[in-house]
C-alpha cells in the first residue's frame, strides 16, 4: 500500500513538472525601459511555467540600441561594460545550469539581436525563443538608412532569427518580414500587451461625480512612426477653430524640433520631456483620450504600438491610424483616422472631447477590449509551445 502512494506521489511530481516547465529568461534587457519581456515572463508564470532570470540590464536608451542596431561596430565603443555584461552573463549561466541542469527553454527579450547570439553559444540544444519587436533593417531604413547598410543590418536580423527556435513578433506584418529575410524558424504571434500597472491605474480613476478631464495625452520617443507632427498640426487646426483642449506630449526624440515649432504659439500644449517609468500609468490614466501613431511611413503602417495597448488598459480613449494590423488587433476598441492626416484626428478629437456620451463610449470600448491584452491572455500560446516543445 505505502509502495503504491509512493509511486503516485512520483508519477503525480513527475506530472506536475511536465505541467510547470521552466523558462530562463536571459540577456541584457531592461524591463524598466521596456516592459514588452516583463509582460512574457509574468504572463508565462501565470500560465503556469517556473520563470528564473538570468538578467544584467544594459543601461542604453532605445535610441542608443538602435544606433548599435544601425552601426553594429559601435559595440566596441561601450568598451568593457558591455563586453563585461556579457561574460557575466555568460557565467551566471553555467553555474546556474551546474546546479539546476538545463532549462526546457530559453527566452531573450526584446531587442536581444547580439543577446541571441550568446544564447545560442551557452545553452546548447536547448529551445531558445527570440522577442523579435525591432528588425535591425526595417528600423534603420525607416530612420532614413539605406543601401550597403541596409544590407548589412538585414543580415544582423537573420543571424539572430537563425540562432532561435521560436521567433515571437507582435503582427502578423512583423510575421510575414521573415519571409524577406528567407527564415525557416518557427515563429508566432504575441500582442505586446501591457502590464499590470497600467490596469491598476485605470482602478484609481475619479469616483462617480468627478467628471474626468477632457484632457489629451501622448507619449513617446518622436521617432518618425509615431508621427508626433501629425499631432501638433491637429491642435493647431483646433485652436483654429477655437478649440483648445489641453495637450501633454510625454518624451523627446528626432521630430522633438519640428513638434514644438508646429506648436509654438499653442498655449494649450504643454510639454514634458520625461516622466518616470513609474509614474506614467497614473499620469496617462488621468487624461481623458490617449493618442497612438500617425505616420504614414512603411514602419508605421505595420505596427500596433505598445503606447495604444497601455492607454486602453489605463481607461483612456484612444485615438491612432487605421492601419490593417491596429485593426485587425484591437477591432472596435479604438478611434481611428487615416494616417498622417491632421484634419482627421482634428476631426476626432473635437468630437470625443465635446461629446460626452461619445466619449465614455470610447473609454468604455478601450477598457473592454483591453480585456484580451493582459499578460496571462497574450502568452497562452506561448506556454503551451513551451509544453508541447519538452513532451
Amino acid at each position: 500500500m505505502l509502495a503504491e502512494i509512493a509511486e503516485n506521489d512520483i508519477r503525480n511530481h513527475d506530472f506536475m513538472a511536465f505541467l510547470t516547465p521552466t523558462v530562463l529568461a536571459f540577456g541584457t534587457y531592461n524591463v524598466r525601459k521596456h516592459p514588452r519581456v516583463g509582460i512574457l515572463i509574468s504572463g508565462l508564470r501565470k500560465n503556469g511555467c517556473t520563470v528564473e532570470e538570468i538578467n544584467h540590464p544594459l543601461e542604453l536608451s532605445t535610441a542608443q540600441r538602435v544606433e548599435i542596431l544601425k552601426k553594429p561596430w559601435k559595440v566596441f565603443g561601450f568598451g568593457w561594460d558591455l563586453l563585461g555584461l556579457w561574460r557575466r552573463l555568460r557565467q551566471d549561466a553555467r553555474e546556474w545550469m551546474k546546479h539546476n541542469g538545463k532549462p526546457d527553454a530559453v527566452l531573450v527579450g526584446y531587442m536581444g539581436h547580439f543577446d541571441v547570439l550568446l544564447a545560442r553559444h551557452v545553452f546548447k540544444d536547448v529551445p531558445i525563443i527570440l522577442d523579435h519587436l525591432i528588425f535591425a533593417g526595417d528600423t534603420a531604413k525607416d530612420r532614413g538608412a539605406q543601401g550597403l547598410k541596409v544590407k548589412l543590418l538585414k543580415q544582423l536580423d537573420r543571424m539572430a532569427v537563425g540562432a532561435a527556435n521560436l521567433v515571437v513578433l507582435d503582427t502578423q506584418e512583423h510575421q510575414h518580414m521573415l519571409a524577406v529575410l528567407e527564415s525557416n524558424t518557427a515563429s508566432m504571434v504575441v500582442p505586446v500587451g501591457a502590464p499590470d500597472e497600467w490596469y491598476a491605474a485605470r482602478a484609481v480613476e475619479p469616483g462617480a461625480g468627478s467628471p474626468k478631464t477632457k484632457d489629451v495625452v501622448f507619449y513617446g520617443l518622436y521617432t518618425p512612426l509615431q508621427g508626433v507632427p501629425v499631432i501638433a498640426e491637429a491642435a493647431a487646426i483646433l485652436a483654429q477653430r477655437g478649440h483648445t483642449p489641453h495637450f501633454t506630449l510625454i518624451g523627446k526624440g528626432q521630430d522633438y524640433d519640428q513638434v514644438r515649432t508646429i506648436a509654438k504659439d499653442l498655449a494649450n500644449v504643454e510639454f514634458k520631456d520625461w516622466v518616470e517609468p513609474e509614474e506614467l500609468p497614473k499620469v496617462v490614466a488621468s487624461h481623458a483620450i490617449s493618442l497612438g501613431i500617425f505616420s504614414t511611413t512603411p514602419k508605421g503602417l505595420h505596427v500596433v504600438p505598445n503606447k495604444v495597448y497601455q492607454s486602453m488598459a489605463a481607461g483612456c480613449a484612444v485615438i491612432t491610424s487605421d492601419t490593417v494590423p491596429q485593426r485587425r488587433m484591437l477591432d472596435d476598441g479604438v478611434t481611428y483616422v487615416r494616417p498622417g492626416d491632421a484634419q482627421a484626428l482634428a476631426d476626432a478629437i473635437e468630437r470625443l472631447t465635446t461629446d460626452d456620451d461619445a466619449l465614455s463610449a470610447a473609454q468604455q470600448a478601450a477598457a473592454l477590449a483591453a480585456q484580451s491584452f493582459t499578460d496571462v491572455e497574450v502568452t497562452r500560446e506561448l506556454y503551451s509551445w513551451v509544453l508541447k516543445t519538452n513532451r
